[in-house]
């Protein structure tokens, strides 16, 4: 199985120096790549900006912004046979980037936000015979809005994830598959969790394969 994996943050600049994002470490897609290719799997890791060293054996391309995430992303699932979607994508990005780093006065600053690329989105419209799995980052109306980006998004699974989740070391998370609903909430260590989510990319991408097209 080819995979592809998208992990972490973006950063959208809007000066020189400065930008929005969020406290996503990475370490659940890190995890899903190390153990995707420790099963002997292809992966293709597409990371934001985070301080965790490469998994051994896993294709790795580093990017920044969502439009970068975005580019790599689409181009590289052409070749795969599933996505699993756990980036933490900034939903917005300012309008514009000054050139040079703003000086700070003690006048009110306005920001003009613009919606960023929905990479999940975009893969599962055009995924076909393909497996997309997303993450969602939930605080409120968890299992509705998780159900809602499943639809939305045309996904064949959704993972549920929460706000205490996020750069811990242990978490949990609930499974919402396309096929079958929600599964028992799992807990553990995020490699335990990412060692669950591949068992279920390979699950799903066996269903695909024996279903008639």
């Amino acid at each position: 199985m080819h995979l592809l994996v998208t992990a972490g943050p973006t950063r959208e600049f809007f000066d020189s120096v400065r930008f929005l994002s969020n406290p996503s470490s990475g370490k659940m897609g890190f995890a899903v790549a190390a153990e995707a290719t420790r099963r002997g799997h292809e992966v293709d890791l597409v990371a934001g900006p985070v301080a965790l060293p490469d998994p051994a054996g896993a294709r790795v391309t580093r990017v920044v912004s969502a439009a970068e995430m975005y580019r790599v992303a689409t181009a590289l699932f052409d070749e795969c046979h599933a996505a699993v979607m756990t980036a933490a994508v900034c939903d917005y990005r300012p309008d514009r980037r000054e050139p040079l780093k703003r000086a700070k006065s003690d006048r009110p600053f306005s920001l003009r936000l613009l919606p960023t690329e929905d990479i999940c989105a975009a893969l599962g419209a055009r995924k076909a015979g393909r497996v997309v799995v997303g993450f969602a980052m939930e605080d409120h109306d968890h299992r509705a809005r998780a159900e809602a980006k499943l639809r939305g998004k045309h996904c064949d699974a959704m993972v549920l994830n929460g706000p205490g989740n996020v750069g811990a070391d242990e978490a949990e998370i609930e499974v919402l598959r396309a096929d079958r609903g929600w599964q028992p909430v799992l807990r553990g260590s995020k490699a335990e969790l990412a060692a669950a989510v591949v068992d279920l990319v390979e699950a799903l991408v066996r269903c695909r394969a024996s279903t008639p097209t």
